[in-house]
């Protein structure tokens, strides 16, 4: 099969199926939800603190790592229901596997908000 030729439409159509996906994502997902509003209050915290460039990189990795598990969660278990609407020990299992990698993503987030904004709070409250 010989490769499509580079369209620009069709390079635009991807940007709008992805942003599609955002719009599912936010509207049918509690928990991304939650991330997002985390995410904004920890932009407003980086602002108020002063993060440095590292600090906001570090802080831009991590945030795109939880929502990029969220993401693939939501999709494996869409995925799953598809294949198998009714109750199932190896569904469940996959499904438990992919909220257990955004727990992780979660966890690693704490702890990178924890060792970025701890310093900079006591710094601010015992000067």
């Amino acid at each position: 099969m010989a490769a499509k030729k580079f369209s620009i439409i069709d390079r635009i159509k991807s940007f709008r199926y992805a942003f599609s996906g955002l719009r599912v994502l936010f509207r049918e997902e509690h928990n991304a939800r939650v991330h997002l509003a985390i995410t904004f209050l920890v932009i407003v915290l980086g602002v108020f603190f002063g993060l440095n460039t590292v600090e906001w990189v570090i802080i831009a990795l991590t945030v795109g790592f939880v929502f990029v598990t969220e993401i693939l969660n939501t999709a494996i278990e869409d995925i799953a229901d598809f294949i198998s609407p009714q109750r199932d020990i190896r569904i469940k299992r996959i499904k438990d596997l992919g909220a257990a990698a955004v727990l992780i993503a979660a966890i690693a987030a704490v702890l990178v908000g924890i060792l970025i904004f701890l310093p900079k709070l006591l710094n601010y409250l015992f000067p």
